[in-house]
């Protein structure tokens, strides 16, 4: 790991972490909001607006699409594993590295 990457803002806010079989990310979701996008920090988290409600699982199954959009990650690789019910929520990526998603999360924050 570079100099760069150790002082990235989203290392040092802890929104996003690495494991043995894959990287993590932290999202605060704000769901039914006007349009989805990401808006910035909060609490070691990468907020995020959507426009899915928060019941039935829509705005989970909608954070999963946009992050697979965004990473270029088959749906599959993507996985919540906190915060079914909850704004904050951690998910993992499947054989991604921190170095992947900041190149990808470089225009976003």
């Amino acid at each position: 790991m570079n100099y760069d990457i150790i002082h990235h803002p989203l290392l040092e806010q802890g929104c996003l972490s690495q494991g043995k079989d894959g990287a993590y990310i932290n999202i605060y979701v704000q769901p039914r909001a006007a349009k989805n996008g990401f808006v910035g920090i909060h609490d070691g988290a990468i907020k995020l607006r959507i426009t899915a409600p928060p019941v039935d699982g829509k705005a989970n199954s909608m954070i999963i699409a946009i992050l697979a959009k965004l990473l270029r990650r088959p749906k599959a690789d993507i996985s919540l594993t906190s915060g079914q019910q909850s704004r904050k929520k951690r998910f993992k990526i499947s054989g991604s590295s921190l170095t992947d998603l900041l190149a990808s999360l470089r225009d976003i924050v």
